[in-house]
């Protein structure tokens, strides 16, 4: 398995902690959380079901009870309810010849795509919570997962709840995409054979998500992939942007508004700014739609460094919805090699590239040796300074020093002359001179290509190409 160390971690205390586990397994779609529970315990399960996508209660109770006969259960009649459903899944943890782990003993009870089992005016939440308040929670040697990409539905009823299960779950693990090295180590695997450069563009376009990138054909160039899976009307992921949000949230049309618009502000929005869009509105749906997309890893919320915390701004940071709604929602673009070298592949990449790197944020600091060392990260606009100043990622550092760090993208090394030594000096010195922050400030270039050297590379205190980020 490539990845996933501190999960890993997580579920192995919790196999060998000696008391009832409930963990609870939420991410996006596609970023492999059902791969990581089956792989971890290579199936080993006491029992193990699956929800069904779009079913009414008695079709996800069929599906239930076809698991429920697998693992031993000899009722034949399929149960008339969730009680009695886990009633029969009660029974059969009880059962002297039940499954176990074959290294902790455990009883591990593995329930995946959760939400879809709890069908409109069913039982399934309060059965759910019988089974664990009256006799799950007391079984020391019981492990129960959970596990949904409808994010939403977890994060309402099972992370927040302030009924049953307040306080019942143990861990939660929120499964992210993968970084710029395992997105590597997983093309490697899979004999694709790419530059450090082509890595990150592959990111740029499809994420750190797993079930994507073990798409990619190694027979073809990472431009002929994007136009045959995303392009090509029957690619696979053609129609992946929308079936997205569908699965991830009851009611998405929201989601779809927040998203395009934060899509068209590259430096994000405050929420106030948010709410303004008479589409979006204001409210507690606002705030729920907000938290329920950064839970999902698809925003950012994050300060300017001179606002109160009120005035925290919004940002897109998936590569995928990013890539669908630059370049494949408008419909305007027929081939993507075709539109490589355009303007508006330029302008893309150059905001997808800053994505990455706020995506990487770890990797910077570990690259900067400040990997110990405590930070907060902010960005900062302007309010006196003409021309006015946009910084995107800044890293302030407990030591006394801050990061002030620019992104860029381009085909070969960057070239700093006189006009971007001027630009970055101009930056740095409206931050210094609106904010007055008593710490050196250190200018930071994050090239993909590298900085090519000349009598004006030494303007920056520190550079860091894409190799280094891989």
């Amino acid at each position: 398995m490539i990845g996933r160390r501190a999960e890993k971690e997580i579920l192995n205390h919790c196999i060998n902690s000696g008391r009832p586990e409930f963990v609870v397994v939420y991410g996006r779609r596609r970023v492999g959380k059902t791969f990581l529970i089956k792989e971890y315990f290579g199936e080993r399960f006491s029992f193990y079901a699956t929800g069904i996508n779009a079913r009414n209660t008695r079709g996800q109770l069929k599906a239930f009870h076809t698991s429920l006969i697998e693992y031993g259960c000899r009722e034949r009649a399929i149960p008339k309810d969730w009680f009695e459903a886990f009633l029969r899944l009660k029974g059969i943890l009880e059962s002297e010849d039940v499954k176990r782990d074959a290294y902790s003993g455990r009883r591990v009870v593995f329930l995946d795509e959760l939400p879809w089992m709890d069908t409109a005016r069913s039982d399934f939440k309060s059965a759910l919570d019988y089974f664990w308040n009256s006799w799950g929670s007391s079984k020391k040697d019981l492990m129960l997962i959970v596990c949904g990409s409808a994010t939403s539905w977890i994060i309402n009823n099972l992370l927040s709840d302030k009924g049953g299960f307040y306080n019942r779950i143990s861990r939660r693990i929120h499964l992210a995409p993968f970084t710029l090295r395992e997105c590597r180590e997983l093309l490697e695997q899979n004999h694709i054979i790419m530059t450090n450069r082509q890595i990150i563009e592959t990111y740029m376009i499809f994420g750190g998500i797993p079930f994507y990138l073990n798409m990619i054909d190694e027979r073809y160039s990472l431009a002929q992939n994007v136009d045959a899976l995303i392009f090509n009307g029957y690619g696979d992921l053609h129609y992946e942007y929308r079936n997205l949000f569908e699965s991830l949230f009851k009611n998405p049309g929201k989601h779809y508004q927040v998203i395009e618009v934060l899509a068209k502000s590259k430096d994000g929005l405050t929420r106030a700014e948010l709410a303004k869009v008479r589409a979006i509105g204001d409210g507690e749906p606002l705030t729920k739609t907000l938290n329920e997309l950064a839970e999902c890893g698809f925003i950012r919320k994050y300060r300017n460094y001179t606002t109160p915390k009120q005035g925290s701004l919004y940002q897109l940071t998936d590569p995928f919805i990013l890539f669908s709604l630059k370049c494949t929602e408008e419909g305007n673009i027929s081939s993507w090699e075709n539109y490589i070298a355009s303007p508006g592949y330029y302008s893309w990449r150059g905001n997808a590239f800053e994505i990455v790197c706020l995506n990487h944020i770890s990797e910077i600091k570990n690259i900067l040796g400040i990997s110990g060392v405590e930070t907060g990260i902010y960005a900062w606009r302007s309010k006196d300074t003409t021309p006015a100043v946009q910084i995107d990622l800044l890293i302030d550092r407990k030591d006394g020093i801050i990061n002030m760090c620019e992104m860029k993208y381009t085909d070969k090394e960057f070239v700093i002359d006189q006009e971007v030594e001027a630009d970055l000096i101009h930056k740095r010195e409206a931050f210094r001179t609106e904010v007055c922050p008593d710490k050196a400030i250190h200018l930071t270039l994050i090239s993909a290509s590298g900085v090519k050297a000349n009598k004006y590379r030494d303007s920056v205190q520190r550079i860091i190409n894409g190799d280094e980020l891989l």
